[in-house]
C-alpha cells in the first residue's frame, strides 16, 4: 500500500526542489531522512517535514485500517517537484525601464511504500512498462537532384 503526503504552494522553484527530492528516492525512510538532515539546502527542511508527515500518514492509515504496516520496512517511492503558479515581479532597469521576472513556486509529492519481500517495493512494474523501446533504424533522407539543364532549356 502506498501512503501519500503532499506540500503545496513551496515558496521555491521546483528545479532546485528535484536536485533534494532525486538524494531520497528509492532510499528506506530511515536513509531519507539522515540524508535530508545532513543536506546544506534550504529546501531540504519543508521536505523533511512532509516525509514526517508521510511516515505520521502511513501510522495513522495502519492504525485505522488495522492494516500490519512496518515503519521500518517503508521507501520512498516517488518524489516529484511540480510547477505551481509563478509570480511576476517587476525591477527597476536603467533609464527608466523595467525587468520583468518570474518567482516560482512549487507543489511536492511524496510516496511511501513497502518494501517487498526480494527487496525491492512491492508493487513492481510488469516488465512491457518497464522495457526499454528499441531504437528503430532512420533512414537517412535521399538528396534531391538538381535539374537546372532542364529548367535553363526551357526558359529559352
Amino acid at each position: 500500500m502506498d501512503f501519500r503526503a503532499e506540500k503545496k504552494y513551496l515558496r521555491v522553484s521546483p528545479q532546485k526542489a528535484r536536485l533534494v527530492l532525486d538524494l531520497i528516492k528509492g532510499r528506506s525512510v530511515e536513509d531519507a531522512r539522515n540524508t535530508l538532515l545532513f543536506t546544506k539546502k534550504r529546501v531540504a527542511e519543508p521536505i523533511a517535514k512532509l516525509l514526517q508527515s508521510a511516515l505520521d500518514n502511513a501510522n495513522f492509515l495502519s492504525a485505522e485500517k488495522n492494516l500490519d504496516v512496518d515503519v521500518d520496512n517503508l521507501i520512498v517511492k516517488s518524489a516529484i517537484a511540480n510547477d505551481g503558479p509563478r509570480m511576476k515581479r517587476i525591477r527597476p532597469a536603467p533609464q527608466g525601464r523595467a525587468y520583468r521576472y518570474q518567482r516560482r513556486i512549487a507543489h511536492i509529492e511524496l510516496v511511501l511504500s513497502e518494501r517487498g519481500k526480494d527487496g525491492g517495493p512491492a508493487s513492481v512494474a510488469s516488465a512491457e512498462e518497464t522495457a526499454v523501446p528499441k531504437k528503430t533504424k532512420r533512414r537517412m533522407p535521399v538528396a534531391k537532384k538538381k535539374s537546372a539543364g532542364k529548367k535553363k532549356a526551357a526558359a529559352k
